[in-house]
């Protein structure tokens, strides 16, 4: 839990929720260039996950998601970002994570989607899977430029 200040930049407190819980007011952005940012990102998205309200078993399952979608920037885009967000919609708090990179693309989103598809001799959960944990997802594309994956989850009332 994340104690804030009272001040005139202070984030406002998530209804139904005590006055220590408030998201943060501005985005954040993430390098992934090294190992030790992997580690970082999810330090960070799970202290997002914290500000946002979620219980365990939906901290687990965006720190999976974004664990995997980070890797995959670092090992086949050179590395990239990560941007955490914290939009509200309907009276609802999310969190969205982008992570972006500017690697050789996804050539075929579809199969990289799909169950058992693996460029790294991994399992083959890797986007598939990230999809299924969160509410939202979405993969933009272009071969030689990069990818995108824009992520989120929203609190459960």
């Amino acid at each position: 839990m994340t104690q804030r200040a009272d001040s005139a930049h202070a984030p406002a407190a998530l209804p139904g929720l005590p006055p220590a819980f408030a998201v943060p007011d501005a985005p954040l952005h993430i390098a992934l260039r090294t190992e030790e940012d992997l580690l970082s990102v999810r330090h960070a998205v799970r202290a997002a996950t914290l500000e946002v309200g979620f219980g365990i078993v939906d901290q687990t399952r965006v720190v999976t998601a974004v664990s995997e979608l980070a890797r995959n920037a670092y090992v086949h885009g050179g590395g990239g970002t990560l941007l955490i967000e914290y939009p509200r919609q309907n009276g609802r708090q999310g969190l969205r994570l982008t992570i972006s990179d500017s690697g050789p693309g996804i050539r075929d989103v579809e199969e990289a989607l799909a169950d058992g598809f693996t460029t790294g001799g991994g399992l083959g959960h890797g986007l598939g899977g990230a999809k299924r944990l969160m509410d939202e997802f979405a993969v933009r594309s272009t071969p030689g430029q990069g990818a995108t994956v824009t992520v989120t989850r929203w609190a459960r009332p």
